[in-house]
């Protein structure tokens, strides 16, 4: 494989993890998330840029405090270094996809549930997908 070209719409609609790696290149990284009726991904701050996109739902996208209410069709790019949060604040699951740039994660890796995700300590180990990945 040389590059990922999919229907993300239909990936992220599709998904019911709450995190799901999809492809992780050299400086950035592709991963869908699925989050519960309110549901959140967890007030954090990162290293590396974040863009979301939602795709189903509605929530409430948190940047350094401010709140600013997101639906289908809106995007979120938080820079590094930004405290953030994405909270479902519907009746239906808000499906979205991620971007990280650089990767953030190890490649492949699936959480099903925010509570695995939490009890995960894993972190980008610098294997992108098409180096063969560690699930």
């Amino acid at each position: 494989m040389s590059g990922y070209v999919q229907n993300i719409e239909k990936l992220a609609i599709e998904n019911d993890d709450f995190r799901r790696v999809l492809y992780t290149a050299k400086n950035s990284q592709l991963v869908l998330m699925s989050l519960k009726p309110q549901e959140d991904i967890g007030a954090e701050i990162h290293k590396v840029d974040q863009f979301f996109r939602v795709e189903e739902g509605a929530g409430e996208a948190v940047l350094n405090g401010a709140r600013t209410a997101i639906q289908a069709g809106f995007a979120v790019l938080v820079p590094a270094g930004v405290n953030h949060n994405i909270i479902n604040t519907g009746t239906v699951p808000l499906k979205l996809y991620t971007l990280y740039a650089p990767p953030n994660h190890r490649d492949g890796v699936i959480h099903k549930s925010r509570s695995d995700a939490e009890g995960d300590s894993e972190h980008f180990n610098g294997k992108t997908t098409e180096q063969g990945s560690i699930k």
